[in-house]
């Protein structure tokens, strides 16, 4: 094995992305837990855990930008990323640099022993350390993958948020809502609040929230939204089951982030600072500017200029019906261009025939990585849910899409870039 002190960061995440941890994807959280407990990473601030199929990236972006602006420092985990692995590991906004995740590594590697490690396990266990020295004043963990067996349920959570729940990551959730909704709900924690932004909440989710004593928060009904003519809008908080103040806020501005779900993401993020005001105090100010100054690339993200375009990294059917209400949205479009990829193992079916009547044209190239689709294996995906073959031209990468795409589009068109994060990447690494 090389000494861990000679490894750079590049060096440590191909060692762990080759598996030299030991680690496979094992449904369990006795070795993470293991290793937390020999680095004694016990967190002595609030900590906000966030899961969801679709938005907890957009509420986690929120909880950041509002925190940061109330004069709290923030450490916020998230995944996957776009460019730098660092993304994932952020102070205040800001991706964490490469001595501190290196040092964390280092640390994690010397405490496990011969405990096999994942990828994400020692993403989440370095997430915590590097917080921790950096003397955060609270934690958001985005949850990666389910909730219940996820490495961050290591971690106890003082709020804990559900956004949304459909059918995404079947092999490891299952095949229902019910079914993933119960793995989603296991961030839970008895005594603490359980936000739902789905209403009614799943069945599973709310027994699993009475069974153990946790609060449930439920969007429509202990929180709500209203807009006022698409410049303002107001949030009330008003929760049946636990014992918290309610309030009002007032002549918020619309969020910086753009899609029409972002109000119901903006929601689920000030229904957990409502939860944590005693400990956390948020004055109206930060709420406003937060909202204003949220970042999350890649999640209906419109680029300035003309044509119009938009980068989306959805890639399942709750997001795609979520990215088709923004589209309808948005101005008349002459010309309608989707540039799309998508990974093999994700309902391709699904989402594009939710997104069929939004384009004129599909644009599409495989991914230059093992879970990459082919084309042919798209074209036949199109076939199979009536899409027309004269409308779909194959690339034979996904920057060589976005270019023609570019080439080709007069400044009333509109460009949509969507389909897997990888898709997005491989323009972002390009763009200027």
């Amino acid at each position: 094995m090389n000494h861990s002190s000679e490894r750079t960061l590049a060096q440590w995440l191909a060692y762990l992305e080759q598996g030299q941890a030991g680690g496979v994807i094992d449904m369990g959280l006795e070795r993470v837990r293991a290793v937390k407990e020999r680095m004694n990473l016990q967190p002595r601030c609030p900590i906000v855990t966030v899961a969801g199929t679709n938005g907890k990236g957009s509420v986690c972006a929120f909880l950041t930008a509002i925190y940061r602006e109330a004069g709290f420092r923030v450490g916020t985990l998230t995944s996957p990323h776009l460019l730098r692995f660092n993304e994932r590991i952020a102070l205040n906004g800001e991706p964490a640099d490469d001595a501190a995740i290196v040092a964390a590594f280092e640390r994690i590697e010397a405490a496990r022993g011969d405990i096999a490690l994942t990828y994400f396990e020692f993403n989440t266990l370095a997430a915590v350390d590097v917080f921790m020295r950096a003397e955060v004043d609270v934690m958001v963990l985005e949850v990666g993958l389910g909730g219940r067996l996820d490495a961050v349920n290591v971690f106890d959570a003082d709020v804990a948020a559900v956004v949304s729940v459909d059918v995404d990551h079947q092999a490891f959730l299952g095949d229902t809502v019910e079914a993933v909704a119960y793995e989603k709900a296991g961030v839970f924690r008895h005594g603490k609040p359980a936000i739902c932004g789905q209403n009614p909440p799943p069945h599973s989710l709310a027994a699993y929230a009475a069974e153990i004593g946790a609060p449930l928060l439920v969007a429509g009904r202990d929180f709500t939204v209203q807009s006022m003519d698409n410049q303002q809008w107001s949030f009330r908080f008003h929760p049946q089951s636990f014992r918290l103040l309610e309030r009002a806020r007032h002549a918020l501005p619309m969020p910086a982030l753009r899609g029409a779900y972002q109000l119901h993401n903006a929601a689920c993020a000030l229904s957990v600072i409502e939860c944590l005001n005693t400990q956390l105090p948020i004055d109206i100010g930060a709420i406003k500017r937060g909202l204003l100054m949220a970042v999350n690339a890649g999640r209906f993200q419109v680029l300035p200029g003309r044509p119009l375009r938009v980068w989306d990294v959805g890639h399942n059917p709750h997001a795609a019906r979520a990215l088709k209400n923004s589209l309808q949205r948005l101005p008349f479009a002459q010309k309608r261009t989707a540039v799309f990829s998508i990974l093999a193992d994700k309902d391709m079916a699904g989402v594009v025939s939710l997104l069929d009547k939004e384009f004129d044209e599909w644009l599409i190239a495989p991914l230059d990585l093992p879970r990459g689709r082919s084309v042919d294996n798209m074209l036949q995906v199109f076939a199979q849910v009536g899409i027309e073959r004269r409308k779909i031209h194959a690339f034979d990468s996904v920057p060589a899409a976005w270019a023609y795409a570019l080439s080709t589009a007069g400044e009333d068109d509109r460009i949509v870039l969507f389909g897997s994060f990888h898709t997005v990447a491989e323009v972002a690494a390009t763009h200027s």
